[in-house]
């Protein structure tokens, strides 16, 4: 439990939902890194917290998920093929560790991703 007195709802707009980020290329930095299991629980992701580093959408997260530990060779390869961008655009080439990316700015090209399944439409990273 927690005290929530002197808090009135009256006072504070509620926050709205985010609207997409325009496709396009956007400064941007990594935030966080962490390697989280699958839902099938069959292998791992590496997720990219992304923050746009300036303009009117400084500020504004999106996530990666990295397929870097699968049983589909396909979905490891892609997943290596984007790591490998990202190592490319921070100019890191052979990074030790995840955290390492952390703070490197870089350029974003940011895409939408189609909503299906019952999920709304979301943004995605096309190219680092």
């Amino acid at each position: 439990m927690a005290d929530l007195s002197g808090f009135n709802a009256e006072n504070v707009e509620p926050s709205g939902s985010f609207e997409l980020l325009p496709a396009g290329d956007y400064p941007a930095v990594i935030t966080q890194t962490e390697k989280k299991a699958t839902k099938a629980g069959t292998g791992a992701y590496l997720e990219l917290r992304i923050e746009i580093a300036d303009g009117p959408y400084k500020g504004r997260l999106i996530f990666d998920r990295l397929n870097m530990w699968n049983p589909n060779e396909v979905a490891v390869k892609i997943a290596q093929q984007q790591l490998s961008g990202l190592c490319r655009a921070v100019g890191m080439m052979t990074p030790g560790d995840s955290s390492e990316f952390i703070g490197k700015p870089f350029c974003a090209t940011v895409k939408i991703d189609k909503g299906r399944d019952g999920y709304e439409s979301s943004n995605g990273i096309r190219h680092y």
